[in-house]
């Protein structure tokens, strides 16, 4: 991984079969982190696709894009991650927020904050090797006795994992956020913060003003380190072309900030409108997919005020805009399901030959 300057993650579902190929490509393009989608309708297991991806590379940062505090118990969910870290000798990232696509394809919504807070609580202290105490009661959702049940003449007090390695760092715990709460909880109890709040500088200003307060008032340094932006970035020399590309994209990452019908960050009103169209089109079959409703719903303006698209001049100039408020690492979404193969495989490589160098 880059040792200073701006780091460059980019960010995919993964299907069997792929992966370790991807991996290596990624790494030899120059990317300083790869992270996967852990969405277990979409994708193939987030862990087990970072596995092969570790024995692939040598280089590169792996993560995931975004693990969520419902789908696995947090001892195994930090003892996933620890393991990716040991097999690669210290190159993981946990990336969680509050849940998406993973829980719609249960039924369910993102977790609640409070909620979300608990987890990561508990699996920062699996990752530090602490003993976490047992939550039996929310953890067997009522329909699970304790093992004191057992009648054993002895057992683990606590819960802890017992075979981290202590020559490693601890794995950091990367909170993806994009409301005001869960920015300030990233700011208080995670080691990075990665904002999805768009590409506005406005917008990027505001998410990153609200976590040195939440950091100064719990008496933390006002230096955020290692702060991203998740980002659609599209490369073409035709903007119309660009939007209509990345529209899909787009849409996906401009509804977390107006997921519960209500637009978080500062926006004017036609803005405010326009996002609570895209919410109300959002077609979760058709999550970050070209020709989606919610890729029609979504305007030239959202477009630009969230995604990076259009002539590489202008890329670079808006992502060097962030950079100066203090973004050290840009986290791309790669590609939309359906778009043209040729269209975005010659924008990767606008991206990738063009883009990264200038911005570093």
């Amino acid at each position: 991984m880059a040792a200073s300057g701006v780091q460059w993650w980019t960010v995919r579902l993964v299907v069997p079969g792929v992966t370790s190929r991807w991996a290596r490509r990624a790494e030899d393009e120059g990317w300083d982190g790869i992270a996967f989608g852990d969405s277990q309708n979409l994708a193939a297991d987030t862990y087990v696709e970072l596995a092969l991806a570790a024995a692939a590379t040598s280089r590169v940062g792996l993560g995931t894009a975004v693990t969520n505090p419902v789908t696995r118990h947090p001892a195994v969910t930090a003892g996933a991650i620890a393991s990716i870290h040991g097999e690669s000798d210290g190159r993981a990232v946990l990336g969680i927020g509050r849940g998406d696509s993973a829980l719609a394809h249960l039924g369910m919504s993102p977790a609640p904050v409070p909620v979300f807070a608990r987890y990561l609580d508990r699996v920062q202290g699996y990752l530090r090797g602490d003993e976490v105490p047992f939550e039996v009661a929310d953890d067997g959702a009522g329909e699970v006795r304790s093992a004191d049940a057992l009648g054993m003449g002895g057992g683990p007090s606590a819960s802890r994992l017992q075979w981290l390695s202590s020559t490693l760092p601890k794995v950091p715990v990367d909170v993806y956020c994009s409301g005001p709460r869960m920015i300030e909880l990233a700011a208080t109890r995670a080691d990075r913060i990665t904002l999805s709040v768009g590409a506005d500088p406005e917008r990027v200003r505001w998410g990153l003003e609200l976590a040195r307060a939440a950091r100064a008032a719990s008496g933390g340094e006002a230096d955020l380190g290692d702060v991203g932006v998740f980002l659609p970035i599209l490369v073409h020399p035709d903007q119309a072309t660009a939007r209509a590309l990345i529209a899909g994209g787009v849409a996906s990452v401009a509804r977390f900030s107006v997921m519960h019908g209500t637009v978080t960050g500062p926006v004017g009103d036609d803005r405010r409108r326009q996002l609570e169209a895209v919410q109300a089109a959002y077609d979760m079959t058709r999550h970050y997919s070209h020709g989606s409703a919610q890729a029609a719903a979504v305007s030239d303006d959202v477009i630009d005020s969230f995604g990076v698209v259009g002539p590489t001049s202008a890329c670079i100039e808006r992502l060097q805009a962030l950079v100066e408020l203090g973004v050290r690492r840009i986290v791309v979404q790669a590609g939309v399901a359906g778009g043209d193969p040729a269209e975005m495989q010659a924008a990767r490589r606008r991206l990738v030959e063009e883009v990264l160098p200038a911005v570093r």
